[in-house]
């Protein structure tokens, strides 16, 4: 199978931006009739537990399954990101400080740096 470049995110951010909008629109909403709101009222460990599994499910898809079934679950993985920074009170300007940190640092040398700081 050919390796597909990653491409433009414009669309994607744009996207992104919508769904992070729709996610604070809902906090506060009714649980009953919002799913994101019934993740937000059930906590910073629900909403982590939600992440993992849709990680692990984004995984195995890329190990097994089609390239449609892989799209999809990172899109899942992506809303439950989402509500989880939501639920944790993390805005997506300090993510996105945190990528502009380590723009042009070699993700190598970014991960010993962690660990040195451990």
């Amino acid at each position: 199978m050919a390796k597909q470049p990653l491409g433009s995110a414009d669309r994607l951010t744009g996207l992104v931006a919508k769904l992070a909008e729709t996610v604070d629109s809902r906090a506060g909403g009714n649980p009953e009739k919002s799913y994101t709101a019934k993740l937000l009222n059930s906590g910073e460990l629900r909403c982590g537990k939600k992440i993992a599994e849709e990680a692990a499910e984004v995984a195995l898809a890329i190990a097994a399954e089609g390239r449609k079934e892989t799209a999809s679950e990172a899109a899942d993985l992506i809303f439950h990101l989402l509500v989880g920074l939501r639920a944790k009170g993390v805005p997506l300007d300090m993510v996105a400080d945190a990528l502009a940190e380590r723009r042009g640092v070699s993700g190598l040398a970014e991960k010993a740096a962690r660990q040195t700081k451990a």
